[in-house]
């Protein structure tokens, strides 16, 4: 799904908030600047550099807080975000997930995963905007 930008809320209209986010991403820059991101917005942001380690960690539970969501890259040299994906629906089928690529028709490879696939490069209220979006609409599945 891709939301129109002109419709986003603002950077700082975005409530804070007790969310963990787990950001899962072999680029230590990317992650960091997303890291950054999220951190303003109030999330506690956990990395995850292999994604394989982080579904041992998952699956482990080994974060002090429980993972609310997780953002992950789609082009990673041990594990492609679909595989990840895969792995992790396995254990965690209603875990929020984002996924971020460059390639368009990357979100095939997503089909019945359930994430919400976004189109990089990204602007900072777009990755708030559906990150808020995606949290809100599990909250609202759970009640």
């Amino acid at each position: 799904m891709v939301v129109d930008e002109q419709a986003l809320t603002r950077l700082d209209a975005i409530p804070e908030n007790e969310f963990t986010v787990l950001l899962v991403d072999d680029n230590e820059l990317q992650a960091a600047t997303r890291q950054a991101i999220l951190q303003r917005a109030g999330y506690i942001v956990h990395i995850a550099l292999d994604p394989a380690i982080a579904l041992q960690e998952i699956r482990q539970d080994e974060f002090p807080e429980p993972i609310s969501a997780i953002i992950s890259d789609h082009i990673m040299p041990q594990m492609s975000g679909s595989e990840f994906v895969r792995e992790l629906r396995q254990t965690h089928a209603d875990l929020p997930v984002m996924v971020l690529s460059g390639m368009d028709e990357a979100d095939q490879e997503y089909e019945g995963l359930n994430v919400r696939f976004l189109r990089k490069p990204l602007a900072p209220g777009l990755l708030l905007a559906n990150l808020q979006s995606l949290l809100q609409v599990e909250a609202v599945s759970v009640v």
